[in-house]
């Protein structure tokens, strides 16, 4: 396998089209409905205009929820309310629809794709699409040692780019992107912790099922150990999250930087997503651009990931359950504000009509 090269993104990725945005604006202030009066929806309508490169906006007719899967041994440590190896159960719950993701997204008639790269079980109990880019069993445990292997690193930030890639080829339009993880958080906190350089408890926070206040100082040691591995590889992206990362973060990673490649926009869901996010951001400056913060999900990490990044949420408070179900529940108001841009008649139309 041919060397991984993270500088080629800052290249590759452009920013969506400012001359599209401008004529969106522009388009905007025509209609009906005063410029202003619709809140954030305008702004929404805007920046799916742009990264379409289309006035008016397309509907968004096509969305997916992408889940990356992986258990992370840093769980052993019990900071997590769910026992160490048993996000599988998760993965099921959500295949079989019984998840809040699965819920929803069965009422908005979104497929759910769910993508295992480190789940702690044989791959044979899973069906093969979703086993199939899978690179190890479990993450290592980051406080003590890697999380993975150089090779490993490379070989699942490749699979987030295919996965992405294999979205923008089918046609999806846009993605609901989330983890299915036990222990994600806490790799997610190092990430955001080491990026922004601030100490373990200021992103340390209570996960999606809620752990209690011993638990919640495991996990903030575990964070502060963890970060005195990444710190000496803060230089290199793909070797920090080798190091306290671990294969579904990694992933995720590698699919949010091709996806600005391809141009397709994303949803960004909690924590865990943020934290990827920073990391892509690191690679390529503008491919924030292409994302958006779906909700504010009380993650104290979430909240300085986002600020660093400067991505407002839209939805001020969303739910900590992880899994994309919070991302969801903002995808109708991106619809909505597609919807209204595209659909509102112009002040001169009406008047012709009337």
């Amino acid at each position: 396998m041919s060397s991984l090269n993270l500088d080629d993104f800052t290249d590759l990725i452009e920013r969506p089209d400012g001359g599209v945005r401008r004529d969106a604006e522009e388009h905007r202030s025509r209609l009906v409905i005063p410029p202003g009066s619709l809140g954030r929806l305008d702004d929404l309508g805007e920046w799916l205009a742009a990264a379409q490169s289309s006035v008016p906006v397309r509907p968004v007719e096509r969305p997916r929820v992408v889940l990356f899967a992986g258990d992370h041994k840093i769980a052993e440590l019990e900071v997590s309310a769910r026992p160490a190896g048993t996000a599988v159960e998760l993965v099921r719950d959500v295949l079989e629809g019984g998840r809040p993701v699965s819920v929803l997204a069965r009422r908005l008639g979104v497929p759910v794709r769910v993508v295992d790269m480190a789940l702690d079980c044989d791959p044979a109990s899973l069906p093969e699409d979703v086993v199939r880019h899978r690179v190890r069993r479990g993450n290592g445990r980051i406080d003590v040692e890697d999380a993975l292997t150089a090779e490993e690193a490379e070989a699942a930030f490749r699979a987030g780019m295919a996965v992405a890639d294999e979205e923008a080829d089918s046609g999806t339009d846009l993605v609901v992107l989330g983890d299915v993880s036990v222990g994600g958080t806490t790799a997610a906190g190092v990430l955001v912790a080491a990026l922004c350089g601030t100490d373990a408890s200021v992103v340390t926070g209570r996960g999606g099922l809620a752990i209690d206040d011993l638990a919640w100082m495991r996990k903030c040691a575990a964070i502060r150990d963890a970060l005195r591995r990444a710190r000496p590889v803060l230089g290199d992206q793909l070797k920090l999250l080798a190091a306290v990362g671990g294969a579904d973060l990694t992933a995720m990673t590698g699919f949010l930087l091709q996806s600005a490649v391809r141009k397709l926009p994303v949803l960004l869901d909690g924590v865990v997503t943020a934290a990827c996010a920073l990391v892509a951001q690191r690679v390529a400056f503008r491919a924030p651009d292409w994302w958006l913060a779906s909700h504010a999900s009380g993650e104290p990490g979430q909240a300085k990931a986002l600020d660093r990044m400067a991505l407002e949420p839209v939805l001020p408070r969303g739910v900590a359950v992880g899994e994309g179900a919070g991302a969801l529940l903002a995808l109708p108001l991106v619809q909505a504000a597609a919807a209204l841009a595209a659909e509102l008649p112009a002040r001169q139309e009406l008047a012709k009509g009337a």
